[in-house]
């Protein structure tokens, strides 16, 4: 055997497995990594889309938030502010009956200081009667001297 022949079969064999790996393996291979670049490449594109997509979707949720609490801070304004009118109407409220229980509880301490004087004229007159049966001793009808007794009550 030849170190000549053997060199130059193993040559020709290299040659032939060059060959034989560009005309049919390295297609596939390259087709096989432009698909992995072209999906790499589609994957970093759709995160990109998807970051800028959540950006846009963190701003509007921002954005509603701010709303929201501007809204918000509305209503509890509005509620105070209802607060103070509902305890100012229950202020006027309780005073307009405080108002009306005072003139009712004025009403009937007249009407009881009416019924007390009448009383006591009628108590007066009775006396006033007593002291002048006494003093005449003698009995006075007193339906027969009515005038006189009403009259002794409105001067008293």
């Amino acid at each position: 055997m030849n170190i000549n022949a053997t060199l130059f079969a193993q040559a020709v064999v290299f040659a032939l497995f060059i060959w034989v790996t560009v005309k049919f393996i390295w297609p596939l291979l390259q087709d096989k990594i432009d698909a992995r670049q072209k999906t790499i490449a589609d994957g970093l594109a759709a995160a990109e889309q998807g970051r800028k997509s959540l950006e846009l979707s963190t701003r509007q949720a921002d954005e509603e938030i701010r709303k929201a609490r501007e809204r918000a801070a509305e209503i509890i304004g509005q509620a105070e502010r209802r607060t103070a009118q509902m305890i100012e109407e229950a202020k006027s409220a309780a005073k307009e009956e405080g108002n009306r229980e005072k003139a009712a509880a004025k009403a009937e301490i007249d009407q009881e200081v009416t019924r007390a004087r009448e009383q006591l004229r009628d108590r007066v007159a009775s006396l006033a009667v007593a002291g002048a049966e006494k003093i005449l001793r003698r009995e006075v009808d007193a339906r027969a001297h009515g005038e006189l007794l009403d009259a002794i009550k409105r001067q008293l």
